[in-house]
């Protein structure tokens, strides 16, 4: 067991969906797996176990909103439960006018305005980038598909609300930044640290160019078409 979660070794498997959101998991795991058990409940921070259609083990995991909780559930699950593959299911605002909510966005790099990576890396710029192979495969089931996809660099950032004059996101935005969320560039930066593939596949939830956005309830339950993705990279 680890300080955030309570799973026995062996309970979590080498694959692992990452939602931000603990009931996202659970709903995952209800609609997408079967002989599912629950693993986690540490902090109401939800993680599931269960099997695919194909018969593959694969685990579900919350991991919270932001990059430091993100990274508590990331560290842990490689360090101490051996997970070899995450995978980011959540959700992003788009950036881009022509990117609508449920679009998908496969995030190719981030950029962040975090301090993490400029204290890990002594005030140097580090580039996060996704797994290639996790990436390619993703892209090509897609089209197999037929699921329309953007693959591109998106913005991770610690703030949700910004109200300062200069808004970062408006310009990345205008350096063809496809979309914003909390939590990736630590992702990938973890990833690239200790070995592990790793990849976001993001639902748009909010246009910030065209003010539009989805309700909770759609952010929880009605992002089926990257789950199917995601899901058909565990095969």
């Amino acid at each position: 067991m680890s300080i955030h979660i309570n799973a026995k070794k062996g309970e979590i498997a080498e694959t692992v969906l990452l939602p931000g959101d603990p009931l996202r998991a659970k709903f995952i795991a209800e609609k997408f797996l079967t002989e599912v058990s629950c693993y986690n409940t540490v902090r109401n921070m939800l993680g599931f176990t269960g099997r695919t259609k194909s018969g593959k083990i694969v685990s579900v995991q919350g991991a919270g909103m932001g990059m430091p909780s993100l990274s508590i559930y990331v560290n842990e699950l490689i360090d101490i439960y051996g997970v070899k593959r995450i995978i980011r299911v959540g959700s992003c605002g788009s950036l881009q006018a022509e990117i609508e909510c449920r679009d998908i966005i496969i995030a190719m790099g981030s950029c962040s305005d975090s301090a993490l990576n400029k204290h890990r890396f002594h005030g140097l710029d580090f580039a996060p980038l996704a797994d290639w192979k996790l990436l390619e495969e993703a892209h090509g089931i897609a089209k197999k598909l037929r699921i329309k996809i953007r693959v591109g660099n998106i913005f991770s950032t610690d703030k949700f609300y910004d109200d300062t004059e200069l808004c970062p996101w408006k310009m990345f935005a205008k350096y063809g930044v496809l979309g914003i969320e909390m939590e990736t560039a630590e992702l990938y930066t973890l990833g690239a640290q200790k070995g592990v593939q790793a990849l976001s596949i993001l639902t748009v939830s909010d246009n910030l160019v065209i003010r539009k956005s989805l309700s909770a309830q759609d952010r929880e339950t009605s992002f089926t078409s990257m789950m199917k993705i995601a899901l058909a990279l565990t095969i």
